[in-house]
């Protein structure tokens, strides 16, 4: 599920809260087992943290997944997806029929989870099941022949099955704190969580767990096996924090993530852990750690009448990807959620909005999942999802792509690949057309270079400096380019030099990360640093590279000399220890000039240092 997948929440103020009575009264009983509850039974066969027992080399999450999920078909307002009410989607001959379709349309093309979300163990109108363990239980019209089934299916089509939970243990499977744990005498729900029923998860819909219990771990042990015996792949943990819009103490849910891989490594059956949603990335360290994979951002999810939309919020992964690009590797991907572009209409996007959609998805080597419905793609959705070369964009070895311009309407992003070719992506987020262009010093080298268009299948040629394309509202290309030329030589100024000038609040303060040990920070209100002295052979626009640190995405006025000064964005770095590159164009006159960055009325990053081009 996102982050409105188990108890819809506003998005953008656009539609209220659903009631879904998760913070209803508690179950004042257990209820009876289900068909698909093991018997009490000796602790499984274990296996090494992430390796598979039938192939002992095989890593989890070597690449970012692929795959479908159920939610934003479940989510939709669209006419006829859930004609039985809000959510109620997703039954079991709803996800057999995807299975069915994954198989026989996209499996070829490596994907292979089909994950079930939100909603498996609630009734329509949103009732849960659970055993007498206190775990979920399928419901019985949704699911009327248990979990087990349905991934016994999965499986049998060659894929892999994916199941999904709340963080927390839910206020309904507390029943009065008298539920046994399976599987571990003496203990009960009362044991598990705190004394005051302190809540925890992005909806508070469950009692956060005390792991100073050691009944605690044998509840998540005994989810985790229920989850194994019943042969699922993956499990999603949702309502994650710190994050889901919680902070502080009672939302601190690492413990939990921690305890879910502790699970898994001793289950028997080595399962995906994906955790969920808006992640806090200061503990982007426990996130790799503890899990799979992480999500950085709100639900894709419009909740309307289509899929999704590019302002709710399609778009503000460009904003929000760059901090966290670092941190994505074999072994654990930033997840920037379902890739909606196959279903047309019913995706809520232009043709232009559904490939920059699926380019980004790729260089940010995100999972691959969709949440179209998979019997019905259209001919260009079907495209976009199966084109082999972007696919192996997101699969391929080599860190995920950053953008190499500044965070403005139209942008540049880029990655150095391993057999040193570059993947490149322009991309024109404005709401009119315009031209992009990758210069190539923005990438490392100049010369020539030959660029391949990866959507379409097509040599370009040999292309001198930079490329420019004139691209739609909302459009993208996205090339590999093989550089011919040289290595761009570069003169670089350090921010804290004595030859530079601070004006007004700016000041140099310490940065251990930054080149020289000392950046240029408090820019703000008519802050202004002047880098002094800036020397180029010849007249000419410079592909000028800036170095800065932000915790938050700032803008900034760069100029030269008495010229016309040009606002930029500069996306936020993560934290405020954290330098990034982007390369804005300066037009500088021959011999010694004045480079500015003000801060205007507003708030800029940090400046570490900026380097400058050779040649223009």
């Amino acid at each position: 599920m996102r982050s409105s997948s188990y108890s819809p929440l506003p998005a953008r103020g656009l539609r209220a809260v659903v009631a879904l009575a998760l913070a209803a009264g508690l179950a004042t009983t257990a209820p009876a087992a289900h068909a698909d509850t093991p018997a009490p039974a000796s602790p499984a066969g274990t296996a090494a943290p992430g390796v598979r027992p039938d192939t002992a080399a095989e890593p989890l999450a070597a690449k970012p997944y692929m795959g479908w999920s159920s939610w934003s078909m479940q989510s939709s307002k669209y006419p006829g997806l859930n004609p039985d009410g809000d959510y109620s989607w997703l039954t079991e001959a709803n996800v057999r029929k995807q299975t069915d379709a994954l198989a026989g349309k996209l499996k070829r093309y490596g994907y292979e989870y089909v994950n079930i979300d939100a909603g498996w163990w609630r009734d329509k109108a949103w009732t849960p099941e659970f055993d007498r363990y206190a775990r979920q239980k399928a419901d019985p019209v949704r699911f009327p022949r248990g979990m087990k089934a349905v991934a016994d299916h999965i499986h049998a089509k060659g894929l892999k099955a994916g199941i999904y939970l709340p963080v927390g243990l839910e206020k309904e499977a507390y029943a009065d704190g008298k539920a046994p744990i399976w599987n571990a005498d003496g203990c009960t729900t009362a044991d598990i969580v705190h004394d005051d029923l302190r809540t925890t998860n992005g909806w508070d819909s469950a009692y956060k767990i005390d792991f100073s219990d050691p009944c605690a771990q044998k509840y998540i042990d005994s989810q985790a096996r229920l989850f194994t015996d019943w042969g699922y792949d993956f499990l999603k943990l949702d309502g994650v924090g710190p994050g889901s819009f919680k902070s502080g103490e009672n939302y601190d849910n690492v413990a939990d993530v921690a305890a879910w891989q502790k699970a898994f490594a001793t289950a028997g059956r080595p399962i995906h852990l994906e955790i969920s949603w808006s992640l806090d990335i200061g503990h982007a360290a426990d996130w790799k750690k503890y899990s799979n994979g992480w999500r950085i951002d709100t639900d894709v999810e419009c909740y309307c009448n289509t899929l999704v939309s590019w302002e709710s919020s399609v778009d503000d992964r460009w904003d929000d990807a760059p901090a966290w690009t670092r941190h994505a590797g074999p072994g654990g991907w930033n997840d920037l959620d379902a890739l909606d572009v196959g279903n047309g209409e019913m995706d809520g996007l232009t043709k232009a909005e559904r490939q920059s959609y699926a380019t980004l998805w790729a260089i940010a080597k995100s999972p691959l999942y969709t949440g179209d419905d998979l019997t019905r793609l259209d001919l260009y959705g079907l495209s976009l999802l199966t084109n082999r070369e972007v696919i192996a964009v997101d699969q391929g070895a080599g860190p995920p792509a950053r953008p190499v311009t500044a965070s403005d309407p139209q942008q540049v992003w880029a990655t150095k690949n391993p057999d040193g070719t570059y993947t490149v992506a322009l991309f024109n987020l404005a709401d009119a057309p315009a031209a992009v262009t990758a210069d190539w010093t923005s990438l490392g080298f100049t010369g020539r270079a030959a660029v391949r268009d990866l959507w379409n299948h097509e040599n370009l040629g040999t292309h001198r400096n930079r490329i420019t394309e004139a691209l739609p509202a909302h459009g993208s290309r996205l090339f590999t380019v093989t550089p011919h030329g040289r290595a761009v030589a570069l003169t670089g100024y350090e921010a804290e030099s004595e030859d530079n000038t601070l004006t007004g609040s700016a000041s140099v303060t310490d940065c251990s990360t930054c080149s020289g040990g000392k950046k240029v920070g408090n820019l703000y209100t008519g802050g202004k640093l002047t880098f002094n002295d800036v020397d180029v052979p010849r007249a000419g626009t410079y592909q000028v590279r800036i170095t800065y640190v932000g915790g938050d995405a700032r803008s900034a006025s760069v100029s030269a000399g008495g010229g016309g000064a040009v606002r930029h964005t500069f996306a936020s770095t993560g934290d405020w220890g954290t330098p990034a590159t982007v390369s804005v164009p300066v037009t500088l006159d021959a011999g010694a000039n004045t480079v500015v960055i003000d801060s205007g009325s507003g708030y800029a990053p940090d400046i570490d240092r900026i380097d400058v081009p050779a040649s223009s």
